[in-house]
């Protein structure tokens, strides 16, 4: 774990109510056996019992963005199946919102907000997260 996934690992964990697993694997196919395409290793998945929500961080410095837009735009695809592997392998309950939530500089956020306009349901707002809609980013990692 590189050393602002640490920071905001513990940034997560400053809330009593949220529960969080770092390197997680979210697999949609069940089973020993990960086929590409088929599985992520999340920054950090945070279940907040508070929100009933489900959170899947990722953390960034990279100014192209193009790594975590592209694990975005496969979340999109494929994102009634991921919700289901995060039921089963990780017992969340079904009724907990899921939703992505980046860490990246704030002076990112412009390029991000372009590049997440063109991701079909996350731009738009693929579960609701708790008092957003879409995406949940955060400001600069470095401060957090």
């Amino acid at each position: 774990m590189g050393y602002f996934q640490e920071i905001v690992t513990e940034y997560l964990r400053a809330d009593r109510a949220m529960f969080v697993n770092t390197e997680c694997l979210i697999q949609l196919n069940p089973g020993d056996v990960v086929s590409k395409g088929t599985h992520w290793y999340c920054d950090a998945v945070a279940v907040n019992f508070r929100e009933s929500a489900v959170y899947l961080c990722e953390v960034t410095y990279s100014t192209s963005l193009s790594a975590l837009i592209g694990r975005l735009q496969a979340w999109s695809s494929n994102w009634a199946p991921l919700c289901e592997a995060l039921a089963r392998d990780c017992q969340v309950p079904t009724s907990f919102t899921v939703c992505p939530w980046v860490f990246i500089p704030q002076s990112h956020h412009p390029h991000f907000q372009k590049k997440l306009s063109t991701i079909p349901g996350i731009g738009g707002g693929i579960g609701d997260c708790p008092g957003n809609q879409g995406v949940r980013k955060s400001g600069d990692v470095s401060q957090t």
